[in-house]
């Protein structure tokens, strides 16, 4: 996502931006970076909001704070996710699905990438909203969660789109609904969660670009429009949806507010529920 953002943006400026990956922790090691970082604007951060909001309730150990380290600069894309079971699963829509749940409390799987995953948090709030009993299988990885769902050995996963697109599209798996607000361009036929008969579910999961803490205003405001200008090429917007992402940028005040919402929203479910990192 951040590697074609930020072609765009060097394009526009003239100037290199160099896309340095950390990896390792789950993100908290390339967002302590950035926390680190001189305040000058020449040194910015990818961060998705699992990394903000998730992580920090999830890790003992976590060293910025996700509100007062950083300075918001813009939303870049929000994640499509949807709900997936495997062709065999006699559940052709989430009603049938829900009713299978509840003729076998505690017998039917679901996979994701790792306790406290977007996967996981997204079943967790699925199965608190229809009441029903599901097993939870973790895996190393959203990929590896979703190659057995795929294999038949787990019937259902939540897993975002640009991971299973093709095989939902060559049947290969089903997509019962997704879970945004509205459908997807990508899906077009596929119900959201709401229509499809839990009333109000939503789980949004998206990428902004922060700065360090302290980076002057106006150079908060140089980027902003930079990353607007940037999400808003229709190549930029296309390439991203073929990734499953939809471009969408934002002021610096409406990422911190996204930002601040949703740390509020995951501590009280992940201190709910006792999730805890593996």
């Amino acid at each position: 996502m951040m590697r074609i953002v930020a072609q765009k943006m060097s394009e526009n400026l003239a100037q290199q931006i160099v896309i340095d990956n950390q990896a390792g922790a789950a993100g908290l090691i390339g967002a302590e970076r950035i926390a680190r970082a001189v305040p000058d604007g020449y040194t910015i951060g990818g961060i998705s909001d699992s990394v903000l909001n998730f992580a920090p309730n999830l890790y003992q150990k976590v060293n910025f704070d996700p509100i007062k380290s950083f300075e918001p600069v813009s939303a870049v894309a929000a994640i499509t996710w949807v709900m997936i079971v495997h062709p065999s699963l006699p559940a052709k829509n989430v009603k049938e699905f829900i009713t299978l749940a509840k003729a076998r409390p505690g017998q039917l799987d679901f996979s994701f990438g790792g306790n406290g995953s977007p996967q996981h948090i997204a079943m967790e709030l699925f199965k608190s909203a229809t009441a029903i009993s599901l097993v939870h299988v973790p895996y190393r990885g959203a990929t590896q969660a979703a190659l057995d769902v795929l294999g038949g050995r787990i019937p259902v996963m939540f897993t975002a789109v640009s991971i299973v697109l093709s095989n939902i599209k060559e049947g290969k798996l089903r997509a019962l609904a997704i879970t945004n607000s509205k459908r997807s361009t990508l899906l077009p036929d596929v119900p959201t969660l709401a229509e499809a008969g839990v009333p109000g579910f939503v789980f949004n999961t998206w990428a902004g670009i922060y700065a360090p803490q302290g980076t002057p205003r106006p150079v908060i405001e140089r980027l902003n429009t930079e990353i607007i200008k940037a999400t808003g090429d229709a190549s930029v917007r296309e390439r991203l949806l073929g990734l499953g992402m939809e471009a969408g940028s934002s002021t610096p005040e409406q990422l911190g507010g996204m930002t601040r919402d949703g740390l509020a929203k995951m501590t009280k479910l992940i201190k709910g529920l006792g999730i805890k990192a593996e």
